[in-house]
């Protein structure tokens, strides 16, 4: 069974997927602030997981699990020393100093690179046929971050699993709210494939010690030969996540979904036909009463939200590359439209604000 050195760009969301893979005996290392690296370093890291049939989560605690996991900043790294490279941070975060001079070096390197952003990399997007890529360039923080990359050795998750970090503990906790699968899509080159098939086997063999005995775990990773798969987070984040933003405030994701459910389901349905006519088929995406009943235990808004409510300038903006696709094909939606005027006006706020 091979193991690999995997390094990992994030370590909030990238502790969820790290926990999974320590599971297989790999050496991770994780790249974050200093004040998570020395924890992480010093304690490890801890993921809570609920489990279906058990009232207490079990907690995986990265220090007993079989692979090793090291912490530290994004200088002196050189990538060729990895077998894979997980991108675990949000878009924005990718053109801050040091994190771009690092993922332009990793684009450099040809190691294969698997994302698990909402954001889909642009280097994952033009694998897509048929699209105008340079006019989805306005969708990203920094287009240019990207410009190194091979499409060929960029692959993406649809990153179903929800997470938190518990807001009252410290910074080497998270808290899965929704422990559903990744869902990758193989890359465009079978040996790089081979790696990601051999982590899905060392997820699916875990069984986890507990006092009623060896148990399994949720939370997998799926690959699948389809480059459409990971675009069924699409539909969810236009019904559901950046539906949390409101003109002054933010609300749930229960209840961006479940308060107005007609227009949910006519934004939801939009994008999956959108995805459709990008090549899809239906089977890959995931339907809308799915993801309506996933989204009765969203209690909490979505990342996107709860950072435009804190102030940032800059937020992944999935439904602007969404709105920019859906164009190009002679498409639109009025409720689509209305949402991405409202984040526009509300960065630009932030943004004045800082500015101040």
């Amino acid at each position: 069974m091979p193991t690999y050195n995997i390094l990992l760009m994030g370590a909030s969301y990238g502790s969820l997927l790290a926990s999974k893979l320590l599971f297989g005996g790999h050496r991770l290392h994780l790249v974050c602030l200093p004040a998570e690296a020395d924890l992480i370093n010093a304690e490890g890291f801890r993921v809570r997981l609920p489990v279906r049939g058990r009232q207490d989560p079990v907690v995986l605690d990265s220090r007993k699990l079989p692979g090793s996991v090291t912490a530290g900043p994004a200088t002196g790294i050189n990538p060729k020393d990895y077998d894979l490279v997980g991108l675990c941070m949000q878009e924005p975060q990718y053109r801050s100093p040091g994190v771009r001079e690092l993922l332009d070096a990793v684009a450099k390197s040809r190691v294969p690179c698997m994302s698990i952003m909402n954001m889909p990399p642009l280097p994952y997007v033009k694998r897509i046929p048929g699209l105008n890529y340079d006019a989805l360039k306005p969708a990203y923080t920094d287009p240019t971050a990207w410009d190194s990359f091979d499409p060929k050795t960029i692959t993406l998750n649809s990153p179903d699993p929800q997470a938190i970090r518990p807001p009252d503990e410290k910074v080497n906790v998270l808290m899965v709210t929704l422990p559903t699968n990744f869902k990758v899509a193989k890359f465009d080159n079978d040996k790089y494939t081979a790696i990601l098939r051999q982590i899905e086997k060392d997820i699916d063999a875990v069984r986890f010690d507990t006092p009623e005995g060896k148990i399994e775990l949720p939370v997998k990773l799926r690959v699948h030969d389809s480059i459409f798969v990971p675009l069924a987070k699409w539909s969810m984040l236009l019904a559901g996540n950046y539906r949390c933003i409101t003109k002054d405030g933010m609300r749930t994701a229960q209840e961006a979904v479940h308060s107005n459910l007609e227009e949910a389901r006519s934004v939801y349905n939009f994008v999956f036909d959108l995805c459709v006519k990008l090549g899809a088929k239906p089977g890959d995406l995931v339907p809308f009463e799915k993801y309506a009943a996933a989204a009765e235990s969203l209690t909490r808004p979505a990342s996107a939200a709860r950072a435009l409510q804190n102030g940032a300038p800059n937020i992944e903006r999935a439904d602007k590359l969404v709105q920019l696709i859906a164009r190009q094909k002679g498409l639109s939606h009025p409720a689509i439209d209305a949402q991405v005027a409202l984040v526009d006006a509300r960065l630009e706020a932030n943004r004045k604000k800082a500015a101040a």
